[in-house]
């Protein structure tokens, strides 16, 4: 009985589509990776629901994302994420639960390294969600310590199924050179303004870009 009603929570709220969430976690900032230039992020992320008088580990996700520099001002990203339930929520006579997800969709600068516009796209299961995300970065070391806010709005793409939910990430960029690598803890929370209680997750990723990384050796 508790994993059928985890799978409908996280299936009804789109939480196994890309960017995020749950899938709603970013591990990456206002900056953009640079013209012709390609990283990947390998990374982990744990789900977690929030009710009141009640908390419960609900999934993770491995996985990675990579993007491209199509231009100075846009690039594309591309995620994919394999997701299993946690022992919390299964039932100890069932198999393991899993789901793939994949993700695309291209990064638009608004103010360079300080502001950006990620437009998402996520397909799993049959369900398909699109993610809006305002990005934006403040450097607090400058190319050693960035702190990485967001905001973004998921969207089921179905005619019955749209809620309001609503999600907020702050993560940090950790490195010697931004530029080159970094790693990216993260946490953030998912609302549905219709519900009391949220969803949370905690993230943590670490990017290369293999291009400038490549120009160092």
């Amino acid at each position: 009985m508790k994993q059928r009603m985890a799978i409908s929570l996280l299936v009804n709220l789109g939480w196994f589509l890309s960017s995020c969430a749950p899938l709603f976690s970013d591990m990456h900032s206002a900056r953009l990776v640079g013209k012709k230039e390609f990283e990947i992020t390998p990374g982990y992320s744990s789900v977690g629901m929030t009710e009141p008088g009640q908390k419960t580990g609900l999934s993770n996700f491995l996985g990675f994302q990579a993007a491209y520099g199509i231009s100075d001002r846009v690039e594309l990203r591309f995620r994919f994420e394999h997701s299993w339930l946690k022992r919390s929520v299964m039932e100890e006579e069932d198999d393991q639960v899993t789901v793939n997800v994949v993700g695309i969709g291209p990064k638009i600068r608004i103010v360079k390294d300080r502001l950006a516009l990620f437009l998402p796209i996520g397909f799993a299961e049959g369900l398909v969600e699109f993610q809006p995300t305002l990005l934006a970065t403040i450097p607090i070391v400058q190319n050693k310590l960035d702190f990485n806010p967001s905001v973004k709005h998921l969207m089921d793409i179905c005619d019955v199924c749209w809620q309001p939910l609503v999600a907020f990430n702050v993560g940090f960029a950790i490195s010697t050179d931004v530029t080159k690598w970094a790693i990216r803890p993260e946490y953030g929370v998912l609302y549905n303004l219709n519900n009391k209680g949220h969803f949370k997750n905690f993230s943590v990723g670490l990017s290369l870009n293999l291009s400038a990384l490549s120009k160092s050796e």
